[in-house]
């Protein structure tokens, strides 16, 4: 196993990352636990390890309830959300109780956003089981729901107590949830770390068939990327948007199929490609690093280029991502393969020409 700290200015927290950690996770997480805990997972987590996660809480004698909610990225919103609240209120859940996500990104966005409203915030403990959520969105505090009009829209920063990363439930990931993961590993490589990316390059063929000592570097080297990255910025007042590439064009995407159709990481997949190419035009990036960025996501059974889709739709659907400021669209590009920037977008043409091939 091996320990990363997350040090930001509101809070210090520990991510573990190993195999079989969920059924340590009264040794793991003990010192993280309130004397009452709310297990919240869904229906497709639910029969693979919610038994594990209550029998450790069973061994610490802190005792638990657990709510089911459905599965899936069109259920992040605020009845499902709602459907939390119900369940907390239902069983007396107090101020002091430690809520426990335990799912994918879904339920750890959505888990967190529950915990920083509940009686105005309540602890919680991330167990992220998918990649996607154990190299990007179980760290780093940022919690939300989705809105019909755009994704992620209504949330909060709240950073939980702890994060076990337990590597043996990649296991049971069905393929396409393991590539949608690797679309932000991929991400992490072009935005900060070249030699990484190139890793990933003679890796990949390894990392889908999920060799166990390279699966575990990959999401240590990302968690550590983003430890980093989180600890200068918690509020993503500058740097921390670097972690955003390729999740502009990816958001509006998802909300133009309807969330669930693309996966996200599907949609970031195709998303960082068009980040380059928009570098490309603006005289940055190469052909060549739009390229191996294209070739990478293949290898991971990723798609490399958007669905067809109007212009002004594409447009509609930027124009409320949260990077707009001051009404100027802010996109995460590449100043180079391996190093992240963030360019302000007033002239539409140069987005069109971006597009063109997929309009």
């Amino acid at each position: 196993m091996r320990t990363l700290t997350v040090q930001t200015p509101s809070h210090q927290y520990p991510i573990f990352i190993g195999h079989k950690l969920i059924e340590q996770a009264d040794t793991l997480l003990q010192p993280y636990l309130g004397k009452k805990a709310a297990i919240i997972t869904n229906e497709t987590v639910a029969p693979l390890y919610l038994k594990q996660l209550q029998t450790a809480l069973d061994r610490l004698g802190v005792p638990h309830f657990s709510i089911i909610l459905p599965d899936g990225e069109e259920y992040k919103n605020w009845q499902t959300l709602n459907l939390i609240y119900d369940g907390l209120m239902q069983n007396r859940a107090e101020r002091k109780t430690t809520l426990i996500a335990l799912g994918g990104g879904v339920i750890g966005d959505m888990v967190g956003f529950a915990a920083a409203t509940y009686q105005r915030g309540a602890p919680f403990i991330q167990v992220p089981t998918t990649l996607l959520s154990q190299v990007d969105s179980s760290v780093g505090g940022k919690t939300a729901i989705n809105h019909p009009l755009g994704k992620n829209m209504i949330g909060a920063f709240y950073q939980p107590q702890a994060v076990l990363a337990d590597l043996t439930a990649l296991q049971t990931l069905p393929q396409r949830e393991l590539s949608a993961g690797m679309a932000e590993v991929i991400k992490y490589g072009a935005l900060g770390d070249a030699e990484f990316f190139a890793w990933l390059e003679e890796n990949m063929a390894d990392l889908m068939a999920q060799h166990q000592e390279k699966m575990a570097e990959a999401v240590y080297h990302c968690c550590k990327m983003k430890a980093d990255i989180v600890a200068q910025d918690e509020t993503e007042q500058g740097i921390r948007a670097w972690l955003n590439l390729g999740h502009t064009f990816g958001h509006a995407i998802e909300a133009e199929m309807g969330y669930g159709v693309w996966l996200h990481g599907e949609a970031v997949a195709a998303g960082c490609v068009l980040a380059s190419r928009l570098s490309q035009i603006l005289g940055k990036t190469q052909q060549a690093d739009t390229d191996r960025i294209a070739a990478l996501m293949e290898a991971a059974s990723l798609p490399s280029a958007p669905p067809v889709f109007s212009f002004e739709k594409w447009i509609e659907h930027m124009s409320h991502d949260k990077k707009v400021s001051s009404g100027i669209m802010r996109f995460v590009g590449l100043e180079y393969l391996g190093k992240a920037n963030i360019t302000e977008i007033t002239d539409m043409e140069i987005l069109r020409l971006t597009l063109q091939p997929y309009l």
